[in-house]
């Protein structure tokens, strides 16, 4: 099976979000999107469709779809099992299958589908896989994170010192100022 794209586009062919996993040009993935639902017949049982040079398999989520992209050559038993996985992902990371949630959620839609598919092949993963990888800590993550949480703190103290600094200079200022104030005023009697 090579993958082309996978999508989740709207009824329209609208893309919300997609992964190119082959050498295509956003443009030719786009159009091959816009011309999906004039493909589909209404009613009809298939969750796939052919054309002249690639082959749509999709399955439809309350008011969207997702599509994958595969050429005529791949495996249509493959292209069902991979887009039923595809299918179970979504949900994992979208409550509502909205558009707002769905734009809301891409980065860890993208993630999760680059779990799924390599190169256009499909890896060989489960779910619990698929979670496991995307929620994964980054070790050197961490120590960034630590280490800016640490130069954080040490500018807030650095800041409080300047501020108590500052303040102190001008209990002094103003404690000079007014005796010296009346120094100058009782000198001149």
């Amino acid at each position: 099976m090579v993958l082309l794209s996978a999508s989740i586009c709207t009824k329209s062919g609208k893309a919300l979000v997609g992964r190119n996993f082959m050498e295509v040009s956003r443009s030719r993935i786009e159009g091959l999107l816009a011309a999906f639902p004039k493909l589909i017949k209404a009613g009809g049982q298939h969750t796939f469709v052919e054309t002249d040079n690639v082959r749509y398999v999709y399955q439809p989520m309350d008011n969207l779809y997702m599509v994958l992209i595969t050429t005529k050559n791949s495996n249509i038993l493959e292209d069902l099992e991979t887009l039923r996985l595809f299918a179970r992902v979504v949900p994992e990371y979208c409550e509502e299958m909205t558009e707002h949630e769905v734009t809301d959620r891409a980065f860890e839609l993208i993630f999760a589908f680059d779990e799924i598919v390599a190169l256009g092949y499909r890896e060989k993963v489960t779910m619990a896989q698929i979670r496991t990888f995307t929620e994964m800590d980054s070790h050197d993550e961490n120590i960034y994170k630590m280490v800016k949480k640490n130069k954080e703190a040490e500018q807030r103290e650095v800041a409080k010192r300047r501020a108590k600094e500052l303040t102190m200079e001008k209990r002094i200022r103003d404690r000079l100022g007014g005796s010296a104030g009346m120094v100058h005023g009782s000198g001149g009697m």
